[in-house]
């Protein structure tokens, strides 16, 4: 097994690739090998030391292509560290009881998977643009105004955090 670190991502309109990629820059910047991809182009983890996998809560469920590379992978993720990351609230002012749902909403999903422990579990706050919505969840959003709820500095210092826990090592 290589020292490289697969970033997995699902994404509806592009939102959590984006935190994604920036894992995976932070994960680069503390001297490791990091590949991101799509969870659904992802065949094989071999040469993967550890995974992390990151996906949207969407319609109160989380992204299904998180759901299916989980189980589709679960033998090797059993051998590796894996952390995980969900895009949440996207309501802005904060709405505490808006994302005490959503970390239900992440812990019913990845109660599916009670193989799975991860070394690492975070939610993160999400981006709603309206714009990109197709029928009928544009008819069913109704008129909530767009908004960005990811804390880039925070998402930046959980990855930054993960280092030691993907790897069995500290920096240096």
């Amino acid at each position: 097994m290589s020292d490289s670190v697969l970033v997995g991502y699902a994404t509806r309109y592009g939102s959590t690739r984006e935190v994604a990629e920036t894992v995976a820059a932070t994960l680069r910047a503390q001297g490791l090998a990091v590949e991101v991809q799509p969870l659904r182009a992802v065949r094989s983890l071999a040469g993967y030391r550890a995974v992390v996998v990151g996906a949207p809560l969407f319609l109160f469920r989380w992204h299904s292509d998180a759901l299916r590379f989980l189980a589709r992978h679960r033998a090797a993720l059993a051998q590796r560290p894996v952390a995980v990351f969900a895009l949440g609230p996207v309501h802005d002012p904060y709405d505490e009881a808006e994302w005490q749902h959503s970390g239900d909403q992440l812990a019913k999903a990845l109660a599916q998977t009670p193989w799975l422990t991860p070394v690492a579990l975070k939610l993160f706050g999400g981006k709603y643009d309206p714009s990109k919505l197709r029928f009928p969840i544009k008819q069913l959003a109704g008129a909530a105004p767009a908004s960005d709820l990811r804390d880039w500095p925070a998402i930046r210092a959980w990855a930054a955090a993960l280092r030691p826990l993907l790897t069995g090592r500290a920096e240096g």
